[in-house]
């Protein structure tokens, strides 16, 4: 995976590969050449679209819009910035007809845990999980002002979708991948001053709400023995279907969201009520199985429920 600022031009072992894909339009050759940027492509479609499984369809729509075009690349970039560009714009066109990704908190108020929990909507508007796994692959410049964790944290991720999109793009291109206003321009066929007039508002909004975010989602949980012991606790809980022992667990203004329903309760009398109604109600009883993983640089668990 290539390292070079993101306007230098086309490295001579990139051209060895772009010629024969030019001239043939031999696709082994465009795979081995765009592939080793899949995955950072993936990350950074996910901090725009806050979806999973939208940034992979994205990244694909990249790559057959690189094939498809391949003939306009003339190496006066690197190829890396052009299959950025073509990422983001490709990501902006998705957030023009969408609204922007959220938690259910953010959305409605709490339910009550005594109704049955609201259908799911037609159409997932919730933030989704980053595997740690995928984050372990990508590439992170030390110079920029974000880590490759803090990055894509939920405490991040949410205030980013109070960007506009635009605004959302030009961030994540400065601050986390620490490209020159000009690149930006470039890339987003606008002017410098218009870059840097979008990353203050961008800033400020981050600034101001960034923060707050982060100490209400718990973020830097780390893998230190208290926090393992407590995940211990939390599992065993949950497999056992010991409501005492997991309200017990939370914090007195404790939230608890069921997506794909929109539902969400506040308060460890409610959450104990639905947990008790709702996720082991006598037909729910022994179907839950959990598996631990880590999500967006957080511990987090894999939960499988049976229906059958």
């Amino acid at each position: 995976m290539t390292e070079e600022r993101p306007l230098a031009a086309t490295t001579s072992s990139e051209v060895s590969l772009v010629e024969p894909s030019l001239t043939t339009g031999d696709p082994a050759a465009f795979s081995s050449l765009v592939e080793p940027y899949r995955r950072e492509l993936q990350l950074h479609c996910y901090r725009l679209l806050g979806s999973l499984h939208e940034a992979e369809d994205l990244v694909q729509e990249t790559m057959l819009r690189a094939w498809q075009h391949f003939g306009t690349f003339k190496g006066q970039a690197s190829l890396r910035t052009w299959l950025y560009r073509i990422a983001t714009n490709a990501c902006l066109d998705v957030l023009k007809s969408r609204r922007s990704r959220t938690l259910p908190v953010a959305v409605s108020p709490a339910a009550s845990p005594f109704l049955p929990l609201a259908p799911a909507w037609a159409e997932s508007t919730w933030l989704e999980p980053f595997p740690d796994s995928w984050l372990a692959e990508a590439m992170e410049d030390p110079a920029a002002r974000y880590t490759r964790r803090e990055s894509v944290s939920l405490a991040f991720l949410i205030v980013l979708q109070l960007l506009p999109p635009r605004q959302r793009a030009i961030l994540l291109l400065s601050d986390v991948l620490d490209w020159r206003a000009s690149e930006i321009a470039s890339l987003l066929s606008i002017s410098v001053s218009a870059v840097k007039s979008a990353l203050h508002r961008a800033r400020v909004t981050l600034a101001k709400q960034y923060h707050t975010h982060e100490r209400e989602k718990g973020e830097g949980l780390g893998a230190d023995a208290a926090t393992q012991a407590l995940l211990e606790r939390y599992l065993h809980a949950w497999e056992t279907e010991d409501v005492n022992g997991l309200v017990a667990l939370m914090k007195e203004d404790a939230t608890f969201t069921m997506p794909p329903s929109p539902s969400w309760y506040r308060g460890r009398e409610a959450i104990r009520e639905v947990l008790t109604a709702q996720a082991f109600a006598p037909l729910a009883q022994n179907r839950w199985h959990f598996s631990p993983t880590k999500a967006n640089g957080c511990p987090a668990f894999s939960v499988y429920h049976a229906t059958g």
